[in-house]
């Protein structure tokens, strides 16, 4: 997480001096500074910055992975990486609920923006169990 950590925080250090520049750069030409860009360069700094801390207070608590470390070899990283679902229905579904909702919100049919939450919730929520019920639970 160390390496994340650095590479959001560099990141971060790179999207304030844009944002800093912005800010000058637009007062300078345009007589005032524009506000809406500062604040969405602003508002992407503070974004890198919040993931870049958070893999730092990580990378405190766990002991450097491979990745971090200087000396790794690629026979330090094998093994299992994690349990990945080899097929479900429920990402799709979870994308046309959120497809729904924002059909609903830009013609602003709030009755449709309600099925598409309910659908995209329940699809989630659905996903989240997926292998918490029925023959996957564990048991015979």
């Amino acid at each position: 997480m160390r390496t994340e950590a650095r590479f959001f925080g560099l990141l971060a250090a790179v999207m304030l001096t844009f944002t800093i520049v912005y800010w000058v750069m637009t007062a300078a030409i345009m007589g005032h500074a524009e506000r809406v860009g500062i604040v969405a360069l602003g508002l992407t700094t503070a974004l890198l910055a919040l993931i870049g801390g958070d893999c730092w207070l990580v990378s405190r608590r766990i002991p450097p992975r491979p990745e971090d470390r200087g000396d790794a070899t690629p026979a330090d990283g094998a093994g299992d990486v994690g349990f990945f679902s080899p097929f479900s229905y429920w990402p799709p579904t979870i994308g046309l609920g959120a497809g729904v909702l924002a059909l609903g919100v830009a013609l602003w049919q709030l009755w449709l923006a309600g099925v598409g939450l309910l659908l995209a919730v329940t699809s989630a929520a659905a996903m989240l169990f997926e292998y918490y019920t029925g023959a996957s639970r564990g048991e015979s």
